[in-house]
């Protein structure tokens, strides 16, 4: 038999299609007619797949949540160093594709990977010695701290002109056209900054339950 001459439609391909246009586009670029022409089928052939575009919305974020590394609440690591580690894999997945965050932000649903990262994150802070309906708000506010992050650029809001800014209206913001420049050392300190005070935090109410 003759090979197709186009490789047979999968979900993975919809997916990897979907993901590059939400990565380029914005989640507004997502149709399934657009989605067809880039796969190069037609429409209805998706639906195969996909009921809705919603649903393709929801695998594309799953996938990437997938890429989230969970190891380290397998190898031995405290709960601190394995927090730490799992939020900077986290935010790294949501760095390289911010425009999906928005659908992440909903919450896990029913996605696979996503229930994954619960699952992992909330089993090793019990297993760890937190009580569960702590380990259930560490969750949460580890999951809040690191969609927060994501979301959009502290330093990418300044305007890279020293004369964007009134230095007699604004006194203090006489470097701030600086900052666009360093957009990404700025941000990475940021979440360092913001990490460590969150882990320190955690530690005090740790000690008090009687942890180690």
């Amino acid at each position: 038999m003759a090979r197709p001459r186009k490789p047979l439609l999968s979900t993975d391909r919809i997916v990897a299609a979907a993901r590059e246009l939400v990565d380029a586009e914005g989640l507004a670029a997502v149709s399934t007619r657009r989605l067809a022409a880039e796969l190069g089928v037609s429409g209805p052939s998706l639906y195969n797949h996909f009921r809705t575009k919603d649903e393709i919305l929801e695998a594309v974020a799953d996938s990437v949540s997938a890429q989230v590394d969970l190891s380290m609440f397998e190898d031995g690591r405290g709960w601190r160093a394995a927090l730490h580690d799992w939020a900077v894999s986290y935010r790294g997945a949501l760095r390289d594709h911010p425009n999906i965050v928005p659908v992440l932000a909903r919450g896990p649903g029913r996605r696979p990977a996503a229930l994954r990262l619960a699952d992992a994150a909330y089993g090793a802070m019990v297993d760890a010695g937190w009580p569960p309906a702590q380990a259930t708000s560490i969750g949460a506010l580890m999951r809040y701290f690191i969609m927060g992050s994501a979301l959009g650029s502290f330093a990418g809001g300044f305007v890279g002109e020293a004369s964007a800014y009134d230095l007699a209206e604004f006194p203090r913001l006489g470097q701030a056209h600086l900052l666009a420049g360093q957009q990404e050392k700025v941000d990475e300190r940021a979440f360092e900054v913001g990490i460590t005070a969150l882990l320190d935090g955690l530690e005090v109410q740790f000690a008090r339950l009687g942890g180690a």
